[in-house]
C-alpha cells in the first residue's frame, strides 16, 4: 500500500493514459495472431482431399503473419506507437476465418467444383509461377490508362474551362457535348478500330474519351459557379482576362475540377478492360479473357485483385494529389 500511496499523480496519470491507449489495441493484435496462426494449422495439418501444390507456402505465409501478429502484439505493451495498429485487427481476424473457410471448402472437403471455385493454393500459384507475365500485363495497362486519360483529362479541362468562360464557344460547343457526352465510350468501338491505324491508339481514343466527359461538365460548372464578386474585386485591382483565368476561375472551380477527375477516371477503369479485351496483345483486361478461354479461373481471380488493386491505388493517389492542392478542403471527401 505504501509503494502504491507513493506514486505521484503525473506518474498515475501517465499510467492511466497508457492503459486507455496501449492494451485494448493490443489484445486485438493478439487475436489476430493467433487466429492467423489456426489457419496455418488448418493448412498444414489437415491433410488435403486432393494433391495441391503451394500448401507448404501458404500455411508458412500464414503462420509468419501470425508470428508478426503476436510480435506486434508484445511490442504494444512497450511502445504505444505498434499497439495503435490494432486499429486493423478486426478486418485481420475476419480475413483469417475467411481464408480458413475457402480452404475448408476447396482444398481440404473439395466441396467446390472445379475448376469454377480454386483453392487459396491454387490463388497463389498464379502469383509464384506466372507473375512475369502479370508484371507485364500491369505495366501495359498502368501505361495505356496513363496515356487516355491524361490525355482526357487535359482535352476535358481545357474545354470545361473554356465553357464556363466564355458564353460564345458555349453556344458552338454546347450541343455538341450533350450530343456525344452522354454516349458511352464504348459504343465508339467499331468506329474506333477502322479510323485509328493501331488497336492502341483507339484504346487511347476511347480512355480519353471516357475520361473527357465528366472532366469537361463539372470544371464547366465549377467555373460557371464562381461567384461575380471574386472577378469584380481582381478587376478593381486591375486585373486582366487572363489572370481572371488563371487566377480566379480555375482555383475557384478546382473543387469541382477533382470531381470530374474522380468520375473520369472511374469511367477509364471500365472501358480500359473492355478494350483491352478486344484490341491489345498485353494488359491486365486481355489477361483475363486468356484465362477465361482456358477455364484458368485461379488465374481470372488473381488478376481481378490485382487489377482492383490497381484501381484503388490510382484513386488514392488522386485524392492525395486533391488534399494537397485543397488543403482547406482536406477531408471534406473520403475515399
Amino acid at each position: 500500500m505504501s509503494a502504491i500511496a507513493s506514486v505521484s499523480p503525473a506518474a498515475t496519470e501517465g499510467l492511466a493514459a497508457f492503459d486507455d491507449d496501449v492494451p485494448r489495441p493490443a489484445r486485438l493484435l493478439g487475436a489476430a495472431g493467433l487466429a492467423w496462426l489456426g489457419v496455418a494449422a488448418v493448412v498444414l495439418v489437415w491433410p488435403d482431399a486432393q494433391e495441391v501444390a503451394r500448401t507448404d507456402l501458404l500455411g508458412t505465409l500464414a503462420a509468419v503473419l501470425g508470428g508478426v501478429l503476436l510480435l506486434s502484439w508484445a511490442l504494444g505493451w512497450i511502445v504505444p506507437a505498434v499497439a495503435r495498429l490494432g486499429h486493423r485487427a478486426p478486418w485481420l481476424c475476419v480475413l483469417a476465418v475467411a481464408l480458413a473457410a475457402w480452404e475448408t471448402v476447396t482444398a481440404k472437403l473439395d466441396l467446390l467444383p472445379l475448376p469454377f471455385f480454386a483453392s487459396p493454393q491454387a490463388f497463389l500459384e498464379v502469383y509464384t509461377d506466372d507473375y512475369p507475365r502479370l508484371l507485364d500485363c500491369l505495366y501495359h495497362s498502368v501505361v495505356l490508362l496513363a496515356k487516355g486519360y491524361l490525355l482526357g483529362a487535359a482535352v476535358g479541362f481545357a474545354s470545361g474551362v473554356a465553357l464556363g468562360w466564355s458564353t460564345r464557344i458555349g453556344y458552338w460547343v454546347h450541343p455538341v457535348l450533350r450530343l456525344i457526352g452522354p454516349l458511352p465510350a464504348t459504343a465508339w468501338i467499331p468506329l474506333a478500330f477502322f479510323v485509328f491505324p493501331s488497336s492502341a491508339s483507339a484504346s487511347v481514343f476511347l480512355i480519353a474519351l471516357a475520361t473527357w466527359f465528366p472532366t469537361t461538365v463539372l470544371t464547366w460548372s465549377g467555373v460557371a459557379s464562381v461567384q461575380t464578386a471574386y472577378y469584380d474585386v481582381a478587376r478593381t485591382l486591375g486585373a486582366g482576362p487572363r489572370f481572371l483565368v488563371l487566377k480566379v476561375a480555375i482555383p475557384a472551380a478546382l473543387p469541382h475540377v477533382f470531381v470530374g477527375l474522380f468520375m473520369g477516371l472511374g469511367s477509364s477503369f471500365a472501358v480500359l478492360v473492355v478494350a483491352e479485351m478486344l484490341g491489345v496483345k498485353s494488359g491486365l483486361g486481355w489477361y483475363l479473357q486468356w484465362s477465361q478461354g482456358w477455364a484458368a479461373y485461379a488465374n481470372m481471380y488473381a488478376d481481378l485483385f490485382i487489377m482492383a488493386l490497381m484501381c484503388s491505388t490510382l484513386i488514392t493517389l488522386l485524392f492525395r494529389l486533391r488534399d494537397r492542392m485543397l488543403a482547406w478542403q482536406k477531408g471534406l471527401v473520403q475515399w
